[in-house]
């Protein structure tokens, strides 16, 4: 049977009982689709095809390139499957659910609640490029909540990231597009597979030997909160180690946020590991305090001028 070049499932292709509508997005590990049920509710479904090690057959099913990918295939299908049975078995509505998985066409599936809303990026675009203090803080809180319950499953995230963050409707964050799988995809004696963003990767995920832990997924957090604040993406852990401009361009920051809330920054922006904070629940809860200042606004020489001027008019002779 020929390979078809194609890798994305074609509209109106049946998966048990569920109709592909359409591709949503494609990673270099999986595939993701809108689909219906047979009472045309909407679900996304997520399909594992590492496309480095894999092709489409014209049927739908999915063989391996190289008999040397086998193990690593399997490795990465096993992570997948145990993935979806660990987010299937927790309900928060700050983390993506998972209604079912199966196996179908030589992978696994994982089917996923559809929200309708927008990715974080877009509400960043929306605030002019800056969300505020208040909104932050009460963003990433609800968010945190959810990744709580993750880590009480014993599974990391390991790529958060702002196209990772989807908000709902109503303004509630949900976690999307856990990976485990993607750390074990690679050859035996084969260097690590580094399957991150830089940007928000933590400095250990650069290190095959390095530890990673709650901590790793908190770095995460802290590059996004440094986005939102208008920050941009921040400079990639590897070159920080050698030279590091955080605090350089954090100054711009002080502008617009408290101290308290830059601090907290900082504690999660660590690049030593030992050093950052290492508690979802300190960082919950460091977030949802009400005691902290709001910055003064530095004023330019112009506006300190008018300032001047509109209190001197003010004056009685």
């Amino acid at each position: 049977m020929t390979q078809s070049k194609q890798s994305a499932l074609p509209a109106g292709f049946r998966l048990e009982e569920y109709t592909i509508v359409r591709e949503l997005s494609s990673g270099g590990f999986s595939q993701v689709y809108l689909a219906l049920d047979q009472y045309d509710r909407k679900f996304a479904i997520k399909e594992y095809l590492p496309l480095d090690m894999t092709q489409r057959l014209p049927d739908g099913g999915v063989t391996i390139l190289d008999e040397l990918d086998r193990e690593s295939f399997r490795l990465g299908l096993k992570c997948f499957f145990e993935e979806a049975r660990v987010l299937a078995d927790i309900q928060h509505p700050n983390i993506v659910r998972v209604a079912s998985f199966f196996r179908a066409n030589n992978t696994v599936y994982m089917v996923m609640e559809y929200t309708e809303g927008r990715p974080l990026g877009k509400e960043l675009e929306l605030s002019k490029g800056r969300l505020s203090e208040m909104r932050i803080r009460k963003l990433f809180a609800e968010l945190i909540g959810g990744l709580r319950e993750v880590h009480q499953k014993q599974l990391l995230h390991l790529d958060i990231k702002p196209a990772n963050i989807y908000l709902r409707r109503n303004g509630s964050p949900v976690l999307l597009d856990f990976g485990a799988a993607r750390q074990t995809v690679l050859r035996p004696g084969q260097a690590f597979a580094a399957m991150f963003t830089p940007g928000y990767a933590a400095p250990e995920q650069y290190d095959a030997k390095a530890k990673l832990g709650p901590w790793t997924d908190i770095y995460g957090v802290g590059a996004c909160i440094y986005s939102m604040m208008g920050g941009g993406r921040l400079q990639p852990a590897n070159e920080r180690l050698l030279d590091d401009q955080y605090f350089l361009t954090r100054k711009a920051l002080t502008n617009y946020y408290s101290p308290p809330l830059l601090g907290l920054l900082d504690r999660c922006l660590q690049l030593d590991a030992e050093q950052r904070l290492d508690s979802l629940t300190l960082l919950q809860k460091a977030l949802l305090s009400k005691d902290y200042a709001t910055p003064v606004p530095v004023l330019s020489w112009w506006q300190k001028t008018g300032v001047l001027l509109e209190r001197l008019a003010g004056k009685k002779p």
